[in-house]
């Protein structure tokens, strides 16, 4: 199998929110608040408002697999306040949105995912791939660290949200030809999962005014 990677635009938003959807209800039956209204989670209509900018900017990619739509993220400079701070922001891109879809999970899609971050991040001279995750996940916190990511800390009180882990990697860490070959298929359904249990950030890119 093959993965490519493309630009979205609007006629992917349902595609997105339908992962976001099954992700959730994903989550929800492991008996996690992530993405939940009770954990304080996006309703799904504010988070496809958000999805839909991000599209109309251009900042969002579609992960192919033999031509399927398998994953998606968006990748910018911006973050919610009271995370990171400008001077980390000035040399970093910021993933949000990420998400992979169930029926692809375990094949290593999140990686060449956040791979795909980290050359977009070269191709911009950015040192850095930068992103919060939800704050109780520890999985999902697990799963950054083996994809070479590292804790820089838990966001302060004046960030707000339920997405606070703040994760970085930097750029020339990646062996990208290495990374973008790794092949998309040949896990069987009962391999040991090796993208997280849900493969999203939660917090929009805060939009300009």
């Amino acid at each position: 199998m093959t993965t490519v990677f493309r630009q979205a635009d609007l006629g992917d938003l349902g595609m997105i929110c339908r992962l976001r959807v099954q992700r959730t209800a994903w989550l929800t039956a492991r008996g996690s608040d992530q993405w939940t209204i009770a954990g304080r989670g996006l309703p799904i209509e504010i988070f496809a408002r958000g999805v839909g900018r991000s599209l109309d900017a251009g900042e969002t990619w579609i992960a192919e697999v033999d031509g399927e739509p398998a994953g998606t993220i968006t990748v910018n400079d911006r973050a919610d306040p009271g995370l990171w701070s400008q001077w980390e922001l000035a040399d970093a891109v910021v993933v949000h949105f990420m998400i992979v879809d169930l029926r692809f999970a375990g094949q290593r899609l999140g990686h060449r995912l956040l791979a795909h971050a980290g050359q977009l991040a070269r191709e911009r001279d950015r040192d850095w791939v930068r992103l919060d995750a939800w704050t109780t996940n520890a999985d999902l916190h697990d799963y950054y660290r083996r994809a070479g990511f590292h804790m820089a800390r838990i966001a302060g009180p004046i960030a707000r949200g339920p997405s606070r882990a703040l994760f970085e990697r930097r750029t020339d860490s990646w062996d990208f030809e290495q990374t973008l070959a790794i092949p998309a298929a040949g896990l069987p359904s009962s391999a040991p999962r090796l993208d997280p249990p849900t493969d999203t950030i939660l917090t929009p890119p805060a939009l300009p005014n």
